[in-house]
C-alpha cells in the first residue's frame, strides 16, 4: 500500500471523523473504500464472485433438487 496526502477543510474532516466513528470505521477506511469503488476494484471482485457462483451452479455438485437424504447423526454414525 501507499500513502496519499489530501487537503480538505478542517470542519469537513472533523465531521467526517465523527461520522466514521458513529459507523465504527475510520476516515482512512472510508476514503480507501471510495477509491477502490471509484477505480473499479469492487466491480472486479463482484464479477469474480458472480463467475465463481455460476461455475458452482453448473458443476452439478450439491444435494440436488430433493435436498440431502441423510441426517447429521447418520453422517457421523461410526458404529462398528
Amino acid at each position: 500500500m501507499t500513502n496519499l496526502t489530501i487537503t480538505t477543510d478542517e470542519e469537513v474532516l472533523r465531521r467526517a471523523r465523527i461520522r466514521a466513528l458513529e459507523q465504527g470505521t475510520s476516515v482512512n477506511a472510508v476514503v480507501r473504500d471510495f477509491l477502490e469503488s471509484y477505480a473499479g476494484v469492487r466491480a472486479e471482485q463482484r464479477k469474480a464472485i458472480r463467475e465463481f457462483l455460476e461455475i458452482a451452479r453448473e458443476s452439478g455438485a450439491g444435494s440436488g433438487g430433493g435436498g440431502r437424504t441423510w441426517t447429521r447423526d447418520e453422517l457421523y454414525d461410526r458404529t462398528l
